[in-house]
């Protein structure tokens, strides 16, 4: 089942970046969510798996910054 998520939620991809949930893909019980998502840096459009997606930090809703995005930010880049 394909869900269109309107509005997106603002999420990061670990490994790919900052980006927006468009859909959601729900293929059934035995299998993890795919978040349909567009990555902010290169526009790129990825089907992340469930355990891929955090959620983005919400200052209102008193929700930090995940620690595994936090540490992927640290990382230093290698071209």
């Amino acid at each position: 089942m394909f869900t269109q998520l309107n509005p997106t939620i603002p999420v990061h991809v670990l490994g790919k970046g900052h980006g927006y949930a468009i859909g959601m893909i729900d293929y059934g019980q035995e299998h993890n969510l795919i978040w349909v998502t567009a990555i902010d840096a290169t526009g790129e459009i990825w089907c992340a798996p469930n355990p891929s997606v955090r959620m983005d930090r919400n200052w209102t809703m008193g929700r930090a910054e995940n620690a595994l995005v936090a540490e992927e930010k640290a990382a230093p880049v290698i071209a």
